[in-house]
């Protein structure tokens, strides 16, 4: 189930006019500002009214075109509520977003799977590095300007045995 009025009331009284809303496939989704959104997310999860303990993914959107270019989302689960809701948070190139992997251990790894694949950085993460491209990877492979081919598609592929290097 979708977030439902309580939810969206006592965001709007903490808050005010600083969040937005909209509809995202059936969910309720919350956008806010890079700003707000770690006292957003923090007030979402410890609100004894709200409960939002549980984060079940979080991915970027590159949104290539526009500005802001990428969209962070959060999936949040109330057990209390039994309600969903989606909090949204755009960021430009090369700019960071707070982590919030000190509040729900699962955004560790999420955090670094959208720096990997996108570029998005986040502040004061524990261990930000690349978690499924090596780090000497050159780009961001999910960024919509990035090569279908990769960099250095057009150039011959040389293979290097062990063997030759001894010689």
């Amino acid at each position: 189930m979708s977030a439902s009025g309580p939810t969206i009331g006592r965001l709007t009284g903490r808050f005010g006019a600083s969040l937005t809303y909209e509809q995202a496939g059936g969910l309720t989704a919350v956008i806010a500002g890079k700003d707000a959104l770690r006292d957003v997310l923090l007030f979402l999860k410890t609100d004894e009214g709200l409960g939002y303990t549980m984060m079940t993914d979080l991915f970027a959107i590159d949104r290539y075109g526009s500005d802001p270019r990428f969209e962070v989302v959060y999936f949040l689960n109330s057990l209390q509520l039994k309600e969903r809701l989606v909090v949204k948070v755009r960021v430009a190139d090369g700019e960071a977003i707070p982590t919030v992997s000190d509040l729900w251990r699962a955004a560790d790894w999420l955090e670094r799977e959208a720096y990997d694949m996108f570029g998005v950085r986040f502040e004061n993460h524990p261990d930000l590095r690349r978690i499924l491209s090596v780090e000497e990877f050159d780009g961001y492979p999910l960024r919509k300007d990035f090569p279908t081919e990769g960099y250095g598609f057009d150039e011959p592929f040389v293979v290097r045995l062990e063997e030759d290097d001894a010689t």
